[in-house]
Parts: C-alpha cells; sequence; structure tokens
C-alpha cells in the first residue's frame, strides 16, 4: 500500500488552492494540489483559470511530463497575471509598442530644427516656455 503524501498533506490543510476556487472536494490524484497550495495558489489559481480554464490546464498537465510540470504552471501563472494586467486585452503590449513608436516619431519631428553643429540654439529654444 502506497501512501500519497499530498493526500496526507491535504487532510491537515485542506484543499489545494485549485478545488478552493473550484469549491470541489479535492481528491487523492488531483491534479492541481502540487502545484496551487491553499494559501497562494487560490489567487495563483484564479487568475490562469481566467485566462486559459480549468479544464485547458488539467488538460496540459495530464499531458505534460512530471518533471517538467512546475515549469510549466509556474509559466501559465506568469502570462495569466500578464494578460490581466493587460489595459488593451486585443492588441497586448503591442499597443504600447505603437504608442512608443508614435512618441519616437513626434519627438523626432519637434527636434528635426534643433541646431546639430553647436550652434547657440536661441531660436529653437525660444519656441519651448
Amino acid at each position: 500500500m502506497s501512501i500519497n503524501v499530498y493526500s496526507i498533506v491535504r487532510i491537515i490543510i485542506g484543499p489545494c488552492g485549485a478545488c478552493k476556487f473550484l469549491r470541489k472536494k479535492c481528491q487523492d490524484d488531483c491534479i492541481f494540489a502540487p502545484y496551487f497550495d491553499s494559501d497562494q495558489g487560490t489567487a495563483d489559481f484564479e487568475s490562469v483559470h481566467r485566462i486559459f480554464g480549468a479544464s485547458n490546464i488539467s488538460e496540459l498537465l495530464t499531458n505534460i511530463p512530471i518533471q517538467q510540470r512546475t515549469d510549466a504552471v509556474f509559466t501559465l501563472c506568469l502570462e495569466a497575471r500578464a494578460r490581466l494586467r493587460d489595459r488593451d486585452p486585443i492588441y497586448g503590449c503591442i499597443s504600447d509598442i505603437y504608442t512608443l513608436q508614435d512618441q519616437q516619431t513626434a519627438d523626432q519631428n519637434t527636434f528635426a530644427g534643433a541646431p546639430v553643429d553647436g550652434g547657440n540654439g536661441k531660436e529653437f529654444a525660444s519656441e519651448f516656455p
């Protein structure tokens, strides 16, 4: 008879963060238990669940070798937090890149008349208060 360490821990501490968030009983073979603990795991699983969905995460974890699951869950958590933090969910970071490119173009146009050859720049400086 083998003893599952995670089931003993869950008996003492309670359900994993994923099962706590989904409001279901945490089984001995819960795929989320080793990666989403009872405390911080609930918040992590909530963000991952909102972006990817619980069934997709479960399917992903079952198809990944056990040795790589911790890294996969860590990456999923980072990606989910980044996507939730994005102000523009459609374009993501591309909107920030476009904004910076537009700002760079505007700055280049503004400073196009600035003296480059060491002139005193008084006529250019008078344009700015």
